[in-house]
């Protein structure tokens, strides 16, 4: 007898949307995230590998920190100083699962930061492997008029410079079998009206990262969006 997919596992508890200030913390939310720290079974397939996931503290980022631990590898993270709580969650949980873990708190719109941020993760772990790039801000407004200069210069540095920054400073450490992975969206494809700027992020980190695997795939080094193409192409 088949099973239908909608009714075979528990929905979430919560009713009404939650708001926080930004950045937003995990242990604030109700009810708390399930991050895979208690249901994921890993089998060994990052074993040996060293990673470094920006905005790695909580969200998606943790979640892809445990992952990745639950399957072999040490990881640094990167976070912003405000995030300081979920970041020492985070590395808690690394390494209860028997992992290395390293966190660098630090704003990823500076240049010099993002260049930091990969050395120490080479002299911490010893290599860098994988490169995640997850950190993104975002930020709701109604239209193009209610996005200010600063606002569009925050997205973009945040979004999409960091990523080209770490991308260019990983690359002299990355050898065959190691991999870039950049957090895309559904909005490259689809924006919506109250996310233009985050929208535009998107699709340039998407077209950044379809042209990067191209370049970096005679070196053995593969480069994927983290979101697949809504027409089902990778």
């Amino acid at each position: 007898m088949s099973t239908d997919p909608r009714t075979r596992y528990p929905g979430p508890d919560q009713q009404d949307p939650e708001q926080q200030p930004h950045p937003g913390h995990g242990d604030a939310m109700s009810p708390e995230p399930d991050y895979g720290e208690d249901s994921y079974r890993g089998s060994g397939k990052l074993t040996g590998r060293r990673a470094l996931i920006t905005g790695g503290d909580s969200g998606i980022g943790r979640a892809v920190a445990l992952a990745f631990v639950r399957e072999g590898a040490d990881v640094m993270i990167s976070h912003l100083a405000a995030e300081e709580d979920d970041a020492r969650e985070t590395c808690r949980l690394v390494r209860e699962a028997g992992r290395t873990a390293a966190a660098v708190p630090g704003d990823i719109q500076d240049e010099a930061h993002c260049n930091q941020l990969v050395e120490r993760c080479v002299d911490e772990l010893g290599g860098l492997d994988i490169l995640v790039n997850n950190a993104a801000y975002q930020m709701p407004r109604e239209g193009i008029a209610d996005i200010s200069t600063e606002q569009f210069d925050r997205v973009l540095k945040t979004n999409v410079y960091a990523m080209f920054w770490l991308c260019k400073a990983a690359l002299p450490h990355l050898s065959a079998g190691a991999a870039i992975i950049n957090a895309t969206s559904i909005q490259a494809y689809d924006p919506s009206p109250n996310l233009l700027d985050y929208a535009t992020s998107k699709a340039a980190i998407l077209n950044v990262t379809k042209g990067l695997a191209q370049e970096l795939a005679s070196k053995g080094i593969r480069v994927k969006p983290s979101h697949q193409d809504p027409s089902g192409r990778p």
